[in-house]
């Protein structure tokens, strides 16, 4: 069995969702710390001026606050609330998109429903960019396995928990971290993901193409597609155990 890990990410870009994908099963990595400055609250749409950030505001907490423990701020008025201005910044600059009416439902409830846990709203758009994007792996959460250990350590665990004999890292911070001679001692082969970002159409092509947005970017845009399009950017895995 292949797992792969990764923290929870809001709106997670399309190279998160191919590694869901090419995976067994997939953990999320929620009792991690929170790292401000990351993408677990954080992500970014195509508007008409580049792409721009869309945040979740949090309150404050300990500087080894667990992610699954990140409260929202709902502070505010209601013209200024997050949720309202999320949502009014994607109807202004999706509306014209050639699918935003088949998803525009779903996608409004999301900022109109009442969020409190930050891992409940990540978990929620999980939800829904996988079942868009027709990604049928399973999901677990790191919070409810207990695992042991840091960094290389905490793989080991991991792995032997949910009995994979493969693990399938990505090539960002893994590659400094991963000791894969101790993965193998414990009878885990590594394998790397490799991900070509598609190209494909836009809002406001005069920009040019914006990669690494948030994947609702590449639903409202190309609908039904987009599923072949993320499997076709996807398409190879390298399976050595190099960097």
């Amino acid at each position: 069995m292949i797992v792969a890990a990764h923290q929870p990410a809001y709106l997670p870009w399309l190279g998160y969702l191919d590694k869901v994908a090419k995976a067994d099963l997939f953990v999320v990595m929620d009792d991690l710390q929170f790292e401000a400055g990351n993408f677990q609250n954080r992500n970014r749409v195509k508007l008409n001026h580049g792409p721009a950030w869309l945040t979740v505001p949090l309150e404050r907490g300990p500087q080894d606050q667990r992610i699954c423990d990140k409260r929202i701020a709902n502070g505010g008025s209601p013209r200024e609330h997050w949720q309202r201005r999320t949502w009014l910044t994607l109807e202004t600059h999706y509306r014209k998109s050639p699918h935003f009416a088949r998803y525009k439902d779903e996608l409004a409830d999301v900022y109109a429903r009442p969020w409190q846990a930050l891992i409940d709203l990540d978990a929620h758009l999980f939800d829904l960019a996988r079942r868009w994007l027709g990604i049928t792996r399973p999901v677990l959460r790191a919070s409810s396995l207990e695992l042991v250990g840091t960094k290389t350590d905490r793989i080991i665990d991991l792995c032997a928990k949910v009995g994979a004999k493969i693990y399938l890292s990505g090539r960002g911070g893994s590659t400094t971290y991963l000791d894969v001679a101790a993965l193998r001692a414990a009878g885990v082969t590594v394998i790397w993901q490799h991900f070509d970002h598609p190209v494909y159409p836009q809002r406001y092509p005069e920009q040019g193409f914006a990669s690494h947005l948030g994947f609702i970017d590449l639903v409202l845009n190309c609908g039904p597609d987009s599923a072949a399009i993320l499997a076709g950017a996807g398409a190879a895995t390298a399976r050595e155990a190099l960097p």
